[in-house]
């Protein structure tokens, strides 16, 4: 299925994922303690977690994995919100991103923003590659579902 570098790249897009998230938390830390927060970055912050919620809820324990590599013995989840994206945990980091970013617009949040799509679309592009080599029936849900965004992208 994967080779030793489709593995390193996974575990290197991981670590990035994280460092990227942890550089919009430091970002805009101060921004969201303000009662004044605007509520645009409220409501992406609500949605984020409403996605990330809804994702974990359509998965069994063990199911679910931070690196790109489906788990042994795990499953293609197709319902919930997996019915519309194929990848909502990601979804539900994008829609954070823009909540930082609206919370505390400014060079370092876009940058970090914009690097964690980057990061997130070659890692949902190296676990689609493994999803399809490990489950059958994952063409067809790729047909009919978006990766990110449902109905548009």
């Amino acid at each position: 299925m994967s080779t030793a570098g489709d593995r390193r790249a996974g575990a290197v897009l991981v670590l990035l994922q994280f460092v990227l998230l942890a550089a919009l938390a430091y970002g805009t830390a101060p921004a969201w303690a303000d009662p004044a927060a605007p509520w645009l970055a409220l409501a992406l912050a609500a949605a984020s977690l409403a996605v990330g919620l809804a994702a974990v809820m359509a998965n069994r324990p063990g199911n679910f994995n931070v690196h790109p590599e489906p788990r042994a013995g795990g499953r293609l989840v197709e319902h919930g919100v997996y019915a519309w994206i194929r990848h909502p945990m990601y979804s539900a980091l994008l829609l954070l991103a823009l909540a930082a970013i609206a919370v505390s617009p400014g060079a370092t949040t876009l940058c970090a923003g914009a690097a964690l799509a980057a990061v997130l679309w070659a890692k949902s592009s190296i676990e689609e590659r493994w999803m399809g080599e490990v489950h059958p029936g994952y063409a067809a849900y790729r047909a009919r579902t978006k990766r990110f965004v449902p109905g548009l992208f």
